[in-house]
């Protein structure tokens, strides 16, 4: 059959070049002997590891391509995106043509990858069809081979048939294939060379079916590389004729590979643009290629989930049966395990970003089925795979998995409460559920899918309002907190010294360390509750409800000072560990350091509590401060000794440093110096030098050559931190290189690779003298780099679209707009400083470009309607510059003229002679719009307006009755 296959295929390319029939002739020999050498016996079970090393070893030994890694689930740099959605997606600056062609991305011309792809939000989302049927999956593989202005329909189609018939032995005669049928409304014709590719390759005519833009026409976005595509359709049945199956959604009938061909560009305006250059990018999932080879109607049935299965039943026995595992608990309880598992493996840890809350969210759902319905014990998912429990242990610690398992059994405790004593009513109390949200960080969708489950619905109206009113008192909090503050130093202070309680202990804010595993430890803090502060003074005890201040004999709680944010975090009882008790603000007042809070429930004086930073937020801010003492000694190693710092400012989203350079005198850092400072601080991050820390006498302390300080009172002893360079060498004299050295009180890195990276997106003066940078680290510096490459690409694509643009104005117009508001996104956007000022320069220059060219037209327009009106224009200036030029001709005459537009729209313009006392061209455009629904406007000379078309006639009658 393949022999006659070939000779079809060149029969039917008869027209063909001899050189292209020899190639051809070559390329299916070459299949043959491939097809000899690969296919394995039928019969044999095929296991996914292999399925997945014959796909790549298929296209890099066979067909010369470049294996490429699997990106990691979270994109890189790719705002538009929460997770890695398919193959194509680590490749969109080729098709998008905005890749660096210094990269060795820009060299790729064929490249095969298995990509690790997660759809659990945007534009493909799977969440909700996990367990409904037995071929969607959250977490999954995509087997994919591209080319890249190398080959396209025929040898992409050529080498898909290849490999399934003949590698994997896929009998022919389950497989069905579709390809584009053509769009009439949009134009588009029938795919017809695909359809005579399939023809030749051997496929039966009744098994090539034609599908519309839904199931056949695939798209990267609303604008971009698009264009048809072929799909290759598996019967698990066999032994019949299912065509009517194909694409209908059926379990029987399934897509195993998509080979799209993207020929053309989706423009703006909607119209197709062929593209110069031709790109193949197929994508087959691994999970339904490998049902297929093991003979399974299900994917969860083959070995990349039986043994997981098989691990949840041993783990979660526990008053589950086999009937239960049958449902839908085990697959949700497998995509959250397994999507948290690969995503942990791709750096997309658990935590506040909103891709992360994604995972917290799929991880809590999955701990809640494991607990609740299986009954498994708490921490059982980390047992679930012992090659990753390691990681998934450590992750389940900064998550507060511990905390979370504890709140729901305490929430399901109130839940089932409420719901007896409900008396019949179906809505659950909206209070109830704001206060399990609030109090136990229960989140709102976990909780309306535990009610739901109970035959109850949500009191949805009252959760809105309870969050609104949340929202209007958190307001009101944060503009009352520094007066509070100030009270107390007044009134309060006395009291406390006069009761004789003791200055806060806050040096274990300082207690951290560098683990085994690279990642910070913090340890709890056990302390007492010295005092409570309740409106204007010091009580006993507070209430559930009541927000207070606290005061305890010792904090790990790092207060605002020294230009860094306070931690943030929570605090629990001893005797009631399961409750936890948020802390707001952190203040330090006349040695007391007060931590503002709402009471969860009743607190005394003298209760022992244990205190619980917010990690991910402490670990933020120490990398700002690090960055920022790193930013000071780079800004003086470039532009000298005369850098004095004015103001800095840490929190966990950016870093602000106010400076003033003597020799600049207010002079903005150039495009070249900001460059060179980002390269200085990622050479120091990319060392991953130590940070040393150390308290000294303050006398000591600053006679330490190149100490940085500013202007204000140190204490004694004092902090000082080092970046590169022990102290002890500094004290000596041993030092050979420049160094960070800095008095602080503030909490930093005890390595400088944890940053990860630098990007300055603001630097401005403030004030005479003085600049401002702001700046952002880790993968916010690198979504800025991304979001500036994206900007460069729709400058650059500006640039060529309007030096090639057409003559005509209202072109000319849309791209001057479009530099408008390209100006608009670069200067709104968080991008690299530097590049911030060459797209503004760039696009300044294309807008100047633009207006220079408008007027350009607007001149020639007027020229052109000389001895005529302009019956159709969309530019009013060209109608009123019409208007003058016919008064300058002919001076003592009333000059109006009307332009009708397709829109339906009139513009209107006209001129009087100076001094005619009649009436003004204002009342008269005023006079003639109103009779056209519209207003006009101008002066006593000169007026212009708009309005709708009507019948000439009006317009006429009232222009006569104004000239009488």
């Amino acid at each position: 059959m393949l022999q006659a296959s070939m000779a079809a295929t060149v029969f039917h390319f008869g027209l063909w070049s001899n050189v292209r029939v020899k190639a051809k002739r070559l390329f299916f020999a070459s299949g043959v002997r491939e097809l000899r050498a690969c296919r394995w016996r039928e019969g044999s079970t095929l296991t996914s590891s292999a399925a997945r090393r014959m796909f790549i070893e298929f296209f890099k030994e066979r067909h010369g391509h470049r294996v490429v890694p699997s990106a990691p689930v979270r994109p890189r740099g790719d705002p538009s995106l929460l997770f890695v959605n398919a193959g194509m997606n680590q490749f969109k600056p080729i098709f998008l043509g905005t890749v660096d062609p210094r990269s060795e991305m820009a060299r790729y011309r064929r490249v095969v990858n298995s990509q690790k792809c997660v759809r659990a939000g945007g534009k493909h989302n799977d969440l909700d069809d996990v367990g409904r049927d037995v071929y969607h999956h959250t977490f999954f593989e995509m087997l994919g081979n591209w080319s890249f202005g190398d080959y396209f329909k025929e040898e992409a189609c050529a080498m898909a048939w290849q490999l399934l018939t003949g590698s994997y032995g896929i009998p022919r005669d389950r497989l069905y294939v579709s390809y584009f049928g053509g769009d009439r409304t949009l134009g588009l014709e029938a795919d017809e060379e695909t359809r005579e590719i399939w023809l030749n390759i051997g496929v039966q005519p009744n098994r090539i079916l034609p599908f519309g833009m839904k199931d056949n026409f695939w798209e990267m976005g609303e604008t971009g590389p698009c264009g048809p595509c072929t799909e290759i359709h598996y019967d698990h049945v066999g032994g019949r004729d299912v065509a009517h199956l194909v694409n209908s959604d059926s379990s029987d009938v399934v897509e195993i590979w998509n080979l799209v061909f993207m020929q053309y560009s989706r423009e703006a305006d909607g119209s197709l643009r062929a593209l110069h250059q031709h790109s193949v990018d197929t994508g087959m999932g691994l999970e339904r290629l490998v049902a297929v080879l093991q003979g399974k109607r299900s994917n969860y049935d083959t070995d990349l989930f039986t043994p997981l299965f098989s691990a949840i039943q041993q783990v979660c026995y526990r008053g589950c049966g086999k009937g239960m595992m049958d449902g839908k608990v085990v697959p949700t309880v497998k995509f959250g395990f397994h999507i948290l598992t690969e995503s942990l493996n791709h750096n997309a840890y658990p935590c506040v970003c909103v891709y992360r809350l994604v995972l917290r969210h799929i991880l809590r759902r999955a701990v809640r089925f494991s607990t609740e319905v299986l009954k498994s014990t708490p921490g059982s998912l980390s047992k679930l795979v012992p090659t990753v429990v390691h990681i998934l242990s450590g992750i389940a610690n900064d998550e507060g998995l511990s905390q979370f398992l504890s709140s729901l059994k305490q929430g399901r405790r109130v839940i089932d409460r409420t719901l007896q004593n409900m008396n019949g009513s179906t809505v659950f109390p909206g209070s109830v559920a704001w206060s399990l949200h609030c109090h136990l960080g229960f989140p709102l969708d976990l909780l309306r899918l535990m009610v739901e489950e109970k035959g109850v619905a949500m009191d949805t109206e009252a959760l809105d309002r309870l969050a609104l009113e949340n929202k209007k008192v958190r307001a009101q909090t944060q503009a009352s907190e520094h007066d509070s503050c100030v009270d107390l130093d007044v009134k309060v202070l006395p009291e406390l010294q006069g009761l004789g309680i003791t200055y806060t202990n806050d040096l274990p804010k300082y207690q951290y360390s560098l683990g085994q595993d690279g990642r910070y430890v913090f340890l709890p803090c056990h302390a007492t509750i010295q005092a409570l502060i309740c409106g204007q003074g010091l009580v006993p005890e507070v209430e559930k409800g009541q927000r207070c201040g606290v005061i305890f004999d010792k904090t790990c709680f790092y207060t605002e000072q020294g230009g860094q944010d306070h931690d943030q975090g929570y605090f629990t009882q001893e005797i009631l560990p399961d409750v936890l008790f948020p802390v707001e603000q952190v203040h330090l007042v006349g040695g007391y350091v007060v931590h503002q809070v709402t009471a969860t429930e009743r607190l005394k004086r003298g209760d022992q509590v244990q205190l619980f930073l917010d990690e991910g937020q402490r670990l933020a801010c120490m990398v700002k401060h690090t960055a920022t003492h790193i930013l000071n000694h780079c800004l003086r190693q470039l532009l000298g000794d005369g850098v004095e710092q004015r103001g800095s400012h840490v929190s966990a989203d950016h870093l602000r440093f106010d400076f003033s350079v003597k020799v600049h005198q207010g002079i903005s850092l150039s495009i070249q110096q900001l460059q060179e400072i980002e390269k200085m601080i990622r050479d120091i991050i990319e060392g991953n030098e130590p940070v040393y820390i150390e308290e000294l006498p303050l006398k000591v302390a600053k006679g330490i050559p190149g100490l940085r300080t500013v202007d204000e009172v140190y204490p004694d002893p004092a902090r000082v931190v080092s970046v590169g360079v022990p102290i002890a060498d500094l004290l000596k004299g041993h030092n050979n290189k420049p160094a960070s050295v800095e008095l602080c009180c503030g909490t930093h890195l005890l390595m400088t690779g944890e940053i990860q990276d630098f990007v300055v997106v603001s630097e401005r003066q403030i004030a005479k003298g003085v600049s401002r940078i702001v700046a952002v680290t880790g993968a916010q510096a690198k979504e800025a780099r991304e979001a500036g490459r994206v900007l460069e690409c729709e400058v650059d694509s500006l640039r060529v679209r309007l030096t090639a643009a057409s003559p005509s104005l209202p072109g000319i117009h849309r791209l001057s707009k479009e530099a408008g508001l390209l100006i608009d996104a670069v200067e709104n956007t968080a991008i690299p400083q530097w590049q911030r000022r060459e797209l503004s320069n760039q696009l300044k220059s294309l807008q100047r470009s633009s207006n220079t060219m408008i007027r350009k037209l607007e001149i020639a327009e007027v020229q052109c309607h000389h001895n005529r009106p302009p019956h159709s224009n969309d530019s009013s200036s060209v109608v009123m510059k019409t208007v003058n030029q016919y008064s300058d001709q002919a001076p003592g005459v009333m000059v109006m003229l009307l332009s009708h537009q397709e829109s339906g729209k009139v513009l209107c313009a006209c001129q009087v002679p100076k001094g005619f006392s009649a009436f003004s061209a204002n009342d008269w455009a005023l006079a003639v719009c109103a009779h056209l629904g519209g207003n006009a406007g101008g002066s006593d000379t000169v007026a212009k307006g708009t309005g709708s078309a009507v019948d000439i006639a009006e317009w006429y009658k009232c222009n006569t009755k104004m000239r009488m």
